[in-house]
């Protein structure tokens, strides 16, 4: 991160609080602007611009304020936010949350620069998301298709696997044999955790795929701010200069949303729920919109927030205002990961608003939709069934709605769990969906064409055809 042009330094530092540094003095600095801190030893240090009253500016350091003095330190203020060069050197490599390498490797360099801060596409240049990506997890690419240009969140709970699967997407994920790549961006995670994701996706990291930042827990809060505007502006590069099919997985946005609340609160801005600020709203879109197809540009740039609700709270903030935004949800579920299945994928409160843009015939298989459907159906009577037998005992329940359990179980155990590292076709992800559909006769399968039922069904020897009663 360098200044772009030789600036005024000045040596008007009146205090230093915590990771702030306050500068009186000044002329012509905004918010956001990059800053640069010089000692009198020589040691530079960067920060970015956190407000600014009248002569005053209060600068975040990056690297923290330890032996900082007044009196003994100079700043310097670039005149423009920040920027970093973009292109395929990205790819390959693992970085902090400011794009500093981790790998031993040198910076990474490009012929332009961009601003992290970026842009939304405009409307009226935007091209209807479709084709599938498909991620190897029967959960999402049976029944919620991840669709090119869409932002799909998934939505979380403390203690459950969402880190995981968030590393086995990125590890996973493809587009055809179309040109494609990964941009993961790690937010605010423990050390440990950043470990084990690199471990993950080593391997295609190495292939030249994949751009790993990794911002951990002690990290400035500040460098949690700029990661995935980081994350974001090396995949548009990627995405609509050079034809690529892109996917930024970031983990975890409540993270980036409380920093964005601490922040707030250093302004000194008025709080609104919880104590976010008013512009949460605005604040998470200039990232989510941020994803999309543009009319006339081969690539595309889909995204996977991942996102922890405090309390298993749908209704906080950070999901709430998501929701709004993105397209459709994965929700994990509590009860499930206790159940033993990975992914913990609660089905009847997950959904894909762009399903329909990229699976079924011509686009993935033609029974793609119809067995989908069919299934989300199967296991919403199946959890009315089990509500029933909670109150009346299983021995009060018809043989029909014993196969409806039955087949919930399968549901569980032979479609939803998978290993961590186990990545499977969309054919097989169907015909695990076949098998599991099966588990019921013939005359169950309401929602499903009879050409496909006759060509997919799989007959049970020691099926009994008729529904019981």
């Amino acid at each position: 991160m360098t200044l772009a042009r030789a600036p005024i330094e000045y040596a008007s530092a009146t205090a230093v609080r915590g990771p702030l540094v306050v500068v009186e003095g000044v002329d012509g600095v905004g918010w956001d602007e990059v800053a640069e801190i010089r000692l009198d030893d020589g040691e530079l240090r960067h920060g970015v611009v956190l407000d600014v009253d009248r002569d005053m500016a209060v600068v975040e350091v990056f690297e923290g304020t330890d032996a900082l003095r007044l009196g003994h330190l100079r700043v310097a203020f670039s005149g423009e936010p920040m920027r970093i060069p973009v292109g395929e050197g990205w790819l390959g490599r693992v970085c902090n949350g400011r794009g500093e390498p981790l790998d031993g490797g040198p910076p990474v360099v490009g012929s332009t620069h961009s601003d992290i801060a970026g842009s939304p596409i405009n409307p009226a240049a935007r091209e209807t998301p479709s084709e599938a990506i498909l991620t190897g997890v029967s959960a999402i690419d049976g029944l919620a298709t991840l669709v090119r240009g869409q932002k799909l969140p998934i939505f979380s709970v403390g203690g459950l696997p969402h880190l995981e699967l968030a590393a086995q997407i990125a590890a996973q994920a493809r587009a055809g044999d179309e040109p494609f790549a990964v941009v993961f961006a790690a937010v605010g995670i423990t050390r440990a955790d950043a470990m084990a994701v690199r471990d993950v996706l080593e391997e295609r990291a190495g292939s030249g795929e994949l751009t790993l930042l990794l911002n951990t827990a002690d990290d400035p809060l500040v460098e949690r701010i700029v990661t995935p505007r980081i994350a974001l502006t090396v995949a548009e590069h990627l995405a609509f200069e050079l034809g690529r099919h892109v996917l930024v997985v970031s983990a975890d946005l409540t993270s980036y949303a409380e920093a964005v609340r601490e922040i707030s609160a250093a302004r000194g801005e008025v709080p609104s729920r919880r104590g976010y600020p008013g512009y949460l709203y605005s604040d998470l879109a200039s990232l989510y919109e941020r994803a999309g197809r543009i009319r006339g540009r081969p690539g595309s740039l889909t995204q996977v927030p991942v996102l922890t609700m405090p309390a298993g709270d749908i209704t906080h903030p950070v999901p709430d205002l998501t929701g709004y935004i993105t397209e459709g949800q994965l929700v994990l579920s509590q009860d499930i990961y206790v159940s033993g299945v990975y992914p913990p994928f609660e089905a009847l409160a997950s959904l894909s608003r762009l399903q329909r843009l990229g699976a079924g015939p011509g686009r993935t298989r033609d029974d793609h939709l119809e067995i989908a459907a069919q299934l989300y159906a199967f296991v919403a009577r199946a959890r009315q069934i089990a509500d029933l037998a909670d109150v009346v005992g299983e021995a009060g329940l018809t043989a029909r709605d014993r196969r409806y359990l039955a087949l919930a179980g399968a549901f569980l155990s032979d479609f939803l769990s998978q290993g961590l590292d186990e990545s499977r076709s969309l054919d097989e992800t169907l015909s695990r969906a076949w098998r599991v559909a099966s588990t019921l006769p013939r005359k169950e399968l309401t929602m499903v064409a009879q050409k496909l039922v006759d060509e997919h069904y799989a007959e049970r020897d020691d099926e009994d055809q008729t529904s019981g009663g």
